[in-house]
């Protein structure tokens, strides 16, 4: 079940006894399966126990522990919080940082599988590994890809004497041709990963260079030049009047460990200086690169989004696969909405740079602006093409797949995985070339739209 913020580093590589539950309250303790997802969780003795499930498997997978009425503490700090809906045998269950629930449905018991050790082998491995795909994967078809062909054409190659490192290499080459930067296989330290071609991953190397070159370059006249959230925020005021807002991911803002409440509180540290009351109102254009952006927490996207509007609007809907064996069955699409922030608000023009470095949580704030009343231009080349939360997946002989099984609708219930959201206004970003020449079309681009934009 772990709530994995998506970031490109990723795929590079207290408890305390909770309150007793009043008599008129329903408790939320029992056996529970969620709505899409592929998954049941045993609520029991204070503990959420998560039990992956296909039709093939179940393994045990993350736990957490109670903390709270209703909140359980996952061992790397992300807070669950399950809360029953309606009556007793429907709850929804949300994990800090992510946005929207996921619908849980009471049931008696454990599915049979569950009370039984998974065979072992890499048979099973592999078995377990295509059925998680099968049953959760919602792109095959937008990919051309025959998933049941993959299948026929691997197995066979799988045997009692097939070693670790084979096996991995027959899961790598399954998922290769998905260039899905959000599908991993991952064998202790190893992942094998791959992005859309023609795109680079977010490396800290390369948001480095992408910084120094635009600081040098791009904000060479400007009138400050200030750093927040360990470095991953960058603001600038520039000439006429126009701000520059960079965002290297949505995440990380704070010393690790800690819990998520820190990153939207670092968030708004920067925020309130960028937009606070003093500036706000002279800022005649603001500027937001998401350019080099790794990705995080989609709910600290939205958090940015409330402070660049007065009214309140759609940010996209949100849905899962459901049904095992029909892959256009989803779960109900759950929308998200971004609400006016307290406080002061900028609401005037925004150009926001985006290219092929700009992955998941990058993209969903990317795809939260589509909407935004008021002028808001996208400059740069297509995003990642990568949405959804990533959903990890265990399989018998250690190993573990990550894969994405959401979709994040607009309004019209389309969705850009695999190609990325485009640009309105298509400009180079980071290539060699403009790295040679000291250019920054994308940049200037956007001076530009954000002086016509004035008059």
């Amino acid at each position: 079940m772990r709530f994995v913020m998506a970031t490109a580093a990723a795929l590079a590589l207290v408890g305390q006894t909770a309150p007793a539950v009043s008599a008129h309250q329903p408790t939320t303790d029992g056996i529970w399966r969620m709505d899409g997802y592929g998954t049941v969780l045993s609520l029991r003795d204070g503990t959420l126990r998560e039990y992956q499930t296909t039709t093939v498997s179940c393994l045990e997978g993350d736990s957490a522990q109670r903390t709270g009425p209703g909140t359980y503490t996952m061992p790397d700090g992300t807070v669950l919080t399950v809360r029953i809906r309606g009556n007793r045998d429907h709850a929804s269950l949300r994990a800090d940082g992510s946005v929207g629930d996921r619908g849980l449905r009471r049931i008696p018991a454990l599915p049979e599988a569950c009370t039984r050790p998974a065979p072992p082998g890499s048979l099973a491995a592999f078995d377990v590994f295509w059925q998680s795909f099968e049953e959760n994967y919602p792109f095959f078809s937008a990919k051309g890809i025959d998933w049941h062909a993959v299948r026929e054409r691997y197995r066979p190659r799988i045997h009692a004497g097939t070693t670790r490192d084979e096996l991995y290499a027959v899961l790598g080459g399954m998922v290769e041709p998905l260039h899905d930067a959000h599908v991993a296989v991952q064998d202790g330290d190893r992942v094998f990963a791959r992005v859309r071609p023609g795109t680079v991953v977010p490396t800290e190397e390369l948001d480095a260079e992408a910084k120094k070159f635009v600081v040098a370059r791009d904000l060479a006249h400007a009138r400050s030049v200030q750093d927040f959230a360990h470095g991953r925020i960058t603001y600038a005021d520039l000439p006429g009047g126009q701000g520059y807002l960079r965002i290297s991911g949505f995440g990380g803002y704070t010393d690790e460990p800690a819990p998520y409440a820190a990153q939207p509180a670092e968030l708004d540290r920067a925020l309130d200086t960028v937009l606070g009351r003093e500036r706000t109102p002279r800022t005649k254009g603001l500027i937001i690169d998401l350019r080099i952006n790794g990705g995080g927490s989609d709910a600290l996207g939205i958090h940015l989004a409330e402070r660049l509007t007065d009214t309140s609007y759609l940010a996209y809907s949100k849905r899962a696969r459901n049904d095992p064996a029909d892959p256009t069955r989803h779960t109900r699409p759950r929308p998200v909405y971004v609400t006016p922030a307290r406080g002061p608000r900028y609401t005037g023009p925004v150009a926001v740079l985006t290219g092929g470095s700009t992955f998941s949580a990058g993209e969903t704030f990317t795809q939260a602006l589509m909407n935004r009343p008021g002028r808001t231009v996208r400059i740069g080349k297509p995003t990642q093409g990568v949405f959804s939360d990533v959903m990890s997946r265990e399989l018998p002989n250690g190993m573990s797949a990550w894969l994405p099984n959401e979709e994040f609708l607009t309004r019209s219930g389309r969705t850009f995985d695999g190609t990325g959201i485009p640009p309105h206004l298509e400009e180079p970003v980071f290539t060699e070339e403009e790295f040679a020449e000291r250019s920054d079309s994308a940049f200037d681009r956007a001076l530009n739209v954000l002086r016509k934009a004035r008059r």
